[in-house]
């Protein structure tokens, strides 16, 4: 063999070693100590977030308001108003807010409570005289409900101090660090969202000095991203429940339904559950109709509303508010809330959808790298 066929021999033996994958010591090499160490330390952080998920409601419940709010306090900074003054009229705002909600529904609510009663033994006096009959006649039974009894019973359970009263103040002895815990919460959320809006600039400086440098355009990339899509998500579902308050809350007030504000408040409230919300609503909508109107006719105008309201919801408001880019499949959303509430409990619900919204940036991420790889368009 000549010279030139042993240098080219040796060159495509070169070529094809520098070409092998390699080793499986060289790939154990990479998994050096350090990777392994801070792996573990990832692990432990997230059973240790699973362990304390009971605890963590207050610190979830005011790091989602304050993300909510931080724009607020710093267009309110923007304009030279100091931080800590945005940061308490901020406070001042949700507490009005909250208060306000409290005042309207809340005696609504007991008011409504009030007519229920009085209300169920008439309805049941109908089911006596229309469909019971029917029953009995087809089936051969003698059903007869007793209105009295249950009014009876409904008003001794409300009113008599061996009642409703009595029960609560039984279930809150029992419950006593149930009820401990709730105050608890409800001083921790306006004091770590106060120092969460008032420290938030110095957080996220923190946290950015903790990402690796080379990762960091990466990173920096990748957070950008979930930040629009989670800060879209988030303000676009509260511009929903808001319109879907008002347009439930209208539409059931003309409709002539009795209950239309607590039914159309909590029915917009739950509007970012798909379908149970309104679900929810649409059953105790029609129950209150039954029991109001003596013309089914009324009944099919509040069927109307709701049927009018989802078609409203999902093919206009929500996609105009929230997007359609980020926008999560109904399936996935279910999914979520029971996976995140089965983890940590109050607070896996309160971080569930967030959270997806941020996973589906992830997911996009993979798919796009999927995508560009070797191993999908088959160059290797």
């Amino acid at each position: 063999m000549s010279r030139a066929g042993t240098v080219d021999t040796d060159i495509l033996t070169a070529t094809l070693a520098q070409n092998a994958p390699p080793p499986d010591s060289v790939l154990l090499n990479r998994l050096n100590p350090s990777t392994l160490g801070w792996a573990a330390v990832a692990i432990a952080i997230l059973a240790l977030l699973f362990l304390l998920g009971p605890i963590l409601t207050p610190f979830f419940l005011a790091g989602i308001i304050a993300y909510i709010c931080q724009p607020l306090v710093a267009a309110l900074e923007r304009r030279r108003v100091p931080r800590v003054l945005g940061v308490i009229l901020v406070m001042l705002l949700i507490t009005a807010i909250v208060g306000l909600l409290i005042l309207i529904v809340l005696p609504l609510f007991i008011k409504e409570i009030l007519l229920l009663t009085k209300e169920v033994p008439n309805w049941l006096e109908k089911l006596n005289t229309t469909i019971a009959p029917w029953i009995n006649q087809r089936f051969g039974t003698a059903i007869r409900l007793d209105p009295a009894s249950i009014r009876d019973a409904i008003t001794e359970a409300l009113q008599t101090s061996e009642g409703l009263g009595m029960k609560l103040l039984a279930s809150l002895r029992m419950g006593g660090m149930g009820l401990l815990g709730l105050f608890t919460n409800l001083i921790l959320v306006p004091v770590v969202l106060f120092f969460l809006l008032r420290d938030w600039p110095i957080l996220v400086s923190r946290l950015d000095q903790l990402i690796p440098r080379p990762l960091r355009p990466r990173v920096t990339e990748f957070l950008r991203e979930a930040d629009e899509a989670l800060g879209q998500y988030l303000h676009g579902q509260i511009l929903v429940i808001v319109a879907m308050c008002a347009f439930y809350t209208i539409g059931l007030r003309i409709a002539g339904l009795e209950f239309w504000l607590p039914i159309g408040i909590l029915t917009g409230m739950l509007v970012f559950v798909p379908y149970v919300g309104a679900a929810t609503g649409f059953v105790l909508a029609t129950l209150a109709a039954l029991m109001q109107f003596d013309e089914f006719s009324r009944v099919i105008w509040v069927w109307v509303v709701f049927g009018s309201g989802q078609a409203l919801e999902g093919n206009f408001v929500t996609p105009k508010l929230v997007g359609e880019r980020i926008g999560l499949h109904p399936i996935a959303v279910i999914f979520a809330l029971l996976a995140f509430g089965q983890l940590f409990g109050f607070a896996g619900l309160l971080i569930a959808l967030p959270a997806s919204a941020v996973l589906l940036v992830a997911l996009r991420k993979l798919r796009d790298a999927y995508l560009a790889s070797d191993v999908y368009q088959g160059t290797k």
